[in-house]
């Protein structure tokens, strides 16, 4: 059954057309996830969904009695009224026999705000959306239409979102970037691209499969027109004579190819590899205390960054993991410990609030501002082509900020901070706000990035593909460190937290339990294909060290040649070293397996 139908809608921003004709429909069970670029219109085709915005051209019809729940990206609040009574207030007049304060101070608990008589003027930005979410979640509703839910989300709190919608019996449909989120909740994809919408009845993995396939098709299909109109064009120059319904008829194709709507390949957020050199001191942590008033953050807590470090911070909201950045930084001061930053150290640090920008400054000034030339692999880059390479058109270049999108406005602070060339990237929830297409490069990014990466993210997808070690803050000041991606520390910690409920079990379940946690503890697919060529990666360094060393003594007088080799090996026993730290991981992991199966 038909809930909701927007149908030939098109929409201008500025000279920009946002939607152009486009028709969705909205049915009984449909679970819809929205992508596209950032800036392409998904908020403004969930406006025009919700009856916030009218479209110029195009109607929306919405079905008898339907009720239509709206969460704004930026919700407005009351500010003389309590948090409470800003979720509530609205649903007093519903009936007696439902206990709404009970149930909003349990959702608004499990999404971490447990002071119900705070004003919306003293919270976050994070938890005004969470308590939006409550306020949407709460109301009664056929369609849910969600902009960016999982913002500010942590693991546990996605993982009770992710319940909850896929226990909803109505409909929804939300922007997200959090691609797992998607995979789990959705049965149907919209893509905007180019004005237009493409509908995959599939979840995020099969819409990679699909939107492949319809691409190679469309540029197959682009291929054939062009031959098609080369042939024409040749056949008009011979001077084609309109004598015949036949020619007339040929003309009309050439001139509809001609005017035909060209295919245009997606641009790609591309960047090629920007780092300063970074020494052999990196930066390095000994035993540094935080905490805020009772509140104790971190406690004694110890670490030295490594060359090519990939460093995960996770945790609960609220619980230090921002803080550690900026400590990291110099924005924070440690109560106790130290704090030692290397002198070749050159931090880039994206902070999880975009930077304040002069919204009538120019685009390409606010890059030049950091530099009109950058060096990369591919060799000296303007900040004007570097735009290019970031989805920013030459028309867009020279548009005042005020006109980008929040979104947009992400992207361009990013390259900004990639366009200072650190050796150490600092990203502090760069999954928020940020198109997928955008998470992709930079993810390709960083693979071949050679400094640093520490980030704070909830995005589980991101942590997997991105970082080898994570930091847990697990409360109490505790800072635990586990190998692997998030999927890997995800499951130690529940091993970890089964192991210490088991302790009050009695010896059957205890058992019992035992079995099931020996089942789970084996290699994931990546441990695998590591621990099968770890020793042959191990060899193969120690081999080049050899060679190296060789090549030392041959320049010891060539001074600059010396240097270069000796910056190379010292880069070499650093790789060295963490493959070492990763062989004696994998290698008592397959003790454990191999224990568990005897």
């Amino acid at each position: 059954m038909n809930l909701l139908t927007a149908d030939k809608i098109s929409k201008n921003y500025t000279e920009k057309k946002l939607l152009n004709n486009v028709s969705i429909g909205i049915n009984e069970k449909d679970k819809i996830g929205v992508l596209g670029i950032n800036g392409t219109g998904k908020s403004t085709l969930l406006k025009i969904l919700a009856g916030k915005e009218s479209p110029d051209e195009g109607t929306v019809i919405k079905g008898n009695n339907v009720r239509v729940e709206y969460l704004a990206q930026n919700p407005s609040f009351d500010d003389n009224k309590t948090i409470l009574e800003n979720v509530t207030g609205h649903l007093q007049h519903a009936s007696t026999g439902w206990n709404v304060e009970g149930e909003a101070k349990a959702m608004l608990g499990k999404l971490g705000i447990t002071d119900m008589d705070m004003k919306p003027s003293k919270m976050s930005g994070g938890q005004k959306k969470r308590a939006a979410l409550v306020r949407t979640l709460l109301t009664p509703a056929d369609i849910l239409i969600l902009d960016e839910p999982t913002n500010h989300l942590d693991n546990q709190m996605a993982e009770w979102l992710e319940g909850y919608l896929n226990s909803f019996r109505g409909a929804f449909i939300m922007i997200t970037h959090d691609r797992y989120f998607l995979d789990k909740v959705t049965n149907k994809i919209v893509e905007i691209d180019k004005g237009q919408l493409f509908t995959y009845e599939t979840n995020y993995t099969g819409f990679l499969q699909l939107k492949l396939e319809r691409e190679e098709m469309a540029i197959a299909t682009e291929r054939k027109k062009r031959a098609l109109y080369r042939q024409d064009l040749e056949w008009m120059m011979r001077g084609a004579r309109a004598r015949s319904t036949k020619q007339k008829a040929h003309i009309q194709r050439f001139e509809e190819l001609r005017d035909r709507e060209k295919i245009v390949e997606d641009g790609r957020v591309e960047i090629s590899s920007v780092a300063s050199r970074l020494g052999k001191k990196t930066i390095e942590l000994e035993n540094i205390c935080k905490a805020y008033g009772d509140k104790l953050l971190i406690k004694d807590f110890s670490y030295i960054f490594l060359k090519q470090d990939r460093i995960g911070i996770v945790g609960g909201n609220g619980i230090g993991k921002s803080t550690l950045l900026k400590m990291i930084v110099g924005d924070e001061n440690v109560d106790r410990g130290i704090i030692t930053i290397g002198p070749t150290v050159k931090i880039g640090y994206f902070s999880q609030e975009c930077e304040s920008m002069n919204p009538k400054q120019k685009v390409i000034s606010y890059i030049k501002d950091v530099a009109e030339y950058v060096e990369t692999e591919d060799g000296s880059v303007s900040a004007s082509q570097m735009l290019e390479r970031f989805l920013f058109s030459g028309s867009m270049q020279y548009a005042p900020i005020e006109k980008l999108s929040g979104g947009e406005r992400r992207r361009l602070y990013l390259l900004k901070v990639l366009m200072q060339a650190p050796n150490v990237l600092i990203l502090d929830e760069p999954t928020n706000d940020l198109d997928i297409q955008t998470l992709r490069i930079l993810e390709d990014y960083l693979d071949h990035f050679s400094g640093i990466v520490i980030t704070v993210s909830h995005d589980r997808y991101f942590l997997d593909r991105v970082v080898r070690r994570i930091f847990a803050f697990e409360g109490n000041g505790l800072v635990c460190q586990y190998e692997g991606g998030f999927t890997d520390y995800w499951n130690k910690a529940k091993l970890k937290e089964q192991a210490v409920s088991e302790k009050s079990l009695g010896g059957k379940e205890k058992k019992k339990n035992e079995k099931t946690r020996e089942k789970k503890l084996k290699f994931t697919y990546m441990e695998q294909k590591e621990f099968e060529t770890i020793d042959d990666d191990i060899a193969a360094i120690e081999e080049k060290i050899e060679v190296i060393e060789k090549d030392i003594l041959k320049n010891a007088k060539d001074f600059v040649k010396l240097q270069e080799l000796t910056n190379e090996k010292d880069a070499l026993h650093s790789e060295l070293e963490q493959k070492m730290e990763r062989w004696v991981y994998l290698n008592d992991l397959a003790e454990q397996i191999e224990a568990g199966k005897s």
